[in-house]
């Protein structure tokens, strides 16, 4: 149980640091960074990219980000947030204005963070480059939602392990299919 409080209080501790950082580069990023992660837009816009300039490898890269990403919408949004019931950091905790855009749901986990993640990890494999060219994106993704008063870093946290395994499965089904059918 001394486990779990200490948790919960670093949990909270680095929330409340990380939501008063004064920066003018996280005032000026962060903002349209949400604002473009909203409702997956910045990953279906870079899955479009991907799949009608970049031939077959685009498309193979494209399809696999999309897949994943819906996997892992579903899981963290159509699941984990329906079993679990947290409630967003306190509005106190967050000196800027980005605190009243805050989704109502549940806090855990972060489903922008799962689809970033799920998108950029499932991407990866098939075409490195733009793997790596997401991970910036996708990390500013995860830094945002703490910063914007959306989340703690545990639901980020969970968020990211949601989508790592969600590109796992989507990477690994049709090995597990073939092997099945042969």
């Amino acid at each position: 149980m001394e486990l779990l409080a200490s948790l919960r209080s670093g949990d909270h501790r680095l929330t409340k640091r990380m939501a008063a950082w004064d920066s003018a580069w996280a005032r000026q990023l962060l903002p349209p960074v949400e604002e473009a992660a909203e409702h997956t837009k910045l990953w279906w816009a870079t899955a479009v990219i991907m799949a009608t300039g970049e031939g077959r490898r685009g498309r193979k890269a494209a399809a696999a980000g999309v897949t994943a990403m819906a996997v892992a919408q579903l899981l963290s949004n159509g699941v984990a947030k329906q079993l679990v019931e947290r409630r967003r950091p306190p509005k106190e905790w967050v000196p800027h204005d980005d605190v009243e855009d805050r989704p109502d749901s549940s806090s855990f986990p972060s489903g922008h963070t799962a689809a970033a993640v799920a998108f950029t990890a499932a991407v990866a494999p098939s075409w490195p480059w733009a793997g790596a060219v997401c991970a910036v994106p996708m990390v500013l993704v995860a830094i945002e939602r703490v910063y914007s008063g959306a989340h703690y870093p545990s639901d980020v946290a969970a968020g990211a392990a949601i989508g790592l395994a969600a590109a796992a499965l989507v990477r690994a089904t049709p090995r597990l299919t073939v092997r099945r059918l042969g």
